[in-house]
């Protein structure tokens, strides 16, 4: 019965993979027990040699051979027991000191990879601030485009329409040296002198004088159109005579001279005309024959549509 309590107790200790000091004292106290047993025994044994007691010596000498080898087995098994123990302990310890070791790296890794992990937090945070401020700047931009769009395209539209109302205005002209074209969001109104002025002149005749005054009629109905008067020549040198000394000087008196038939129309707001002598420096054509001399000898009237408000919105942008 003890022979069976006992190694129940190593299978168990041996199945759980680790020994306590508990079933080391059991199995100490069973060896004891034991041997405390065998000598009680060898006493009896020698108290009943030759006195006729029931047991026979040679059943108590069975006896004590059967304890012999328990103790024997015992101590056997007890040393193997303490084997595992110190086994076990051993293996303990290695893998207490290394699970600290990995613990320890573990943590410090860990340290740095929450560290990495805030910086890069931060900067993403950073960045999508920015991302978002930039597309603010992005979306005011888009929005400033669209209305500069359509202010230009509103400008656009009112250029054609002060073209057409310039055509209509001057259509018993047209065939007489005078043109009405739009380009570049500019409506150009060109005069060639013969419809103007007597060769050498500056002095606006009645017929151009008429054209003139009918152009002016337009452009007081449209006080947001700023107005250039360019006077041409051609390259054949001024020979006249009086206070005009060339070209250039004889281009700008005939541009100040459709400025003042202008300014006569109280309608037309007056910082609105510029007056321009550009020479002979500006052909549209060449001056090499009669009829291409002709055609530099003009006035072009340059309207042009205000570009404070684009300009600001530019500036915006």
């Amino acid at each position: 019965m003890i022979k069976k309590i006992f190694f129940g107790i190593i299978l168990f200790s041996l199945t759980a993979s680790c020994v306590s000091s508990k079933i080391y004292e059991d199995l100490q106290a069973r060896y004891d027990a034991l041997k405390a047993e065998n000598e009680s025994l060898m006493s009896r044994l020698d108290a009943q040699n030759g006195k006729g007691e029931e047991y026979s010596v040679q059943k108590l000498r069975m006896e004590i051979d059967r304890l012999n080898a328990e103790n024997s087995r015992l101590k056997m098994d007890l040393a193997a027991v303490e084997n595992s123990l110190e086994r076990l302990q051993s293996s303990y310890d290695a893998l207490e000191a290394n699970s600290s070791s990995a613990l320890t790296e573990n943590l410090e890794r860990n340290r740095k990879l929450l560290e990495e992990l805030e910086v890069k937090e931060k900067r993403l945070s950073e960045e999508e601030a920015r991302l978002k401020q930039l597309q603010k700047q992005l979306s005011d931009r888009s929005a400033r485009v669209d209305e500069l769009e359509g202010i230009i395209a509103a400008k656009d539209a009112k250029m054609r329409a002060l073209k057409e109302a310039i055509s209509a205005a001057l259509v018993n002209f047209e065939g007489n040296g005078l043109t009405v074209e739009q380009r570049d969001g500019k409506v150009y109104v060109s005069m060639e002198n013969k419809l103007l002025f007597d060769s050498g002149s500056w002095a606006v005749n009645s017929r151009g004088r008429e054209a003139v005054v009918q152009l002016g009629k337009v452009l007081a109905q449209n006080k947001e159109i700023a107005v250039l008067i360019e006077g041409h020549t051609d390259n054949v040198p001024y020979g006249g005579s009086g206070n005009i000394t060339d070209n250039w000087d004889l281009s700008t008196k005939r541009a100040t001279a459709i400025v003042s038939i202008l300014t006569q129309n109280s309608g037309i707001p007056k910082d609105n005309l510029t007056a321009a002598g550009r020479g002979e420096y500006a052909p549209v054509a060449p001056n090499t024959t009669s009829e291409g001399r002709s055609k530099n000898r003009r006035i072009e009237v340059i309207l042009t549509p205000k570009l404070d408000e684009i300009a600001k919105l530019l500036n915006d942008i």
